[in-house]
């Protein structure tokens, strides 16, 4: 594959019941990356600018301090996480324990996660797929949340969406798809069982 795939869970930073900004966690296939694999964590402000964040431990062979060199393997189970980070208004992005960076977001709380695959490739490119599962966050006192349903949205087609993605219900999780006849309308809610 020569065009760029992104998978990332996306969060918003808060403050009581004010979203701050949002930032995004996830693997691409890159090819101008080592491996075409890489790891993005950057994100915007409230007033839409660029966070510039703390300078990360892994290399990056395009030098962008937002998308790093990180050897994954397709068909892999990896773990996305962001939590807080050493200093306050701080959030750490790692992947299965790997530190990325940190990023100032601000707020003292995380909102509004998602998940969602970007694709860069023609919509009749060959199908891809992504499965996301195990959702879950965690309170300030320790408590888990764990959802049991997700909602389907997907990008219209004149915001350069492709009509040939969907998503699949998959256990405690769902697949999202791409290259391949949409059969989960936009805004279905779907269940996620368990086991």
């Amino acid at each position: 594959m020569a065009e760029l795939y992104f998978w990332a869970l996306q969060v918003s930073f808060a403050t009581g019941g004010r979203e701050l900004g949002a930032a995004h966690l996830g693997l691409q296939w890159h090819p101008a990356h080592p491996g075409a694999t890489a790891v993005n964590w950057g994100g915007y402000g409230a007033d839409g600018r660029e966070l510039a964040g703390a300078a990360s431990p892994l290399p990056s062979a395009t030098g962008n301090p937002n998308t790093r060199d990180l050897p994954w393997v397709p068909g892999h189970r990896y773990e996305l996480r962001v939590r807080p980070a050493d200093r306050p208004g701080w959030w750490r992005g790692e992947v299965d324990g790997t530190n990325v960076r940190d990023l100032p977001g601000g707020g003292e709380a995380l909102r509004s996660p998602l998940v969602w695959a970007e694709v860069f490739a023609p919509c009749d490119a060959p199908p891809t797929e992504v499965r996301w599962g195990d959702f879950r966050a965690v309170t300030a006192s320790g408590d888990q949340l764990v959802p049991d349903r997700v909602a389907v949205t997907y990008q219209s087609h004149h915001e350069g969406g492709c009509a040939t993605a969907t998503v699949e219900p998959d256990g405690d999780g769902v697949r999202q798809i791409t290259g391949v006849a949409r059969t989960t309308p936009h805004g279905t809610t779907l269940p996620l069982g368990r086991g």
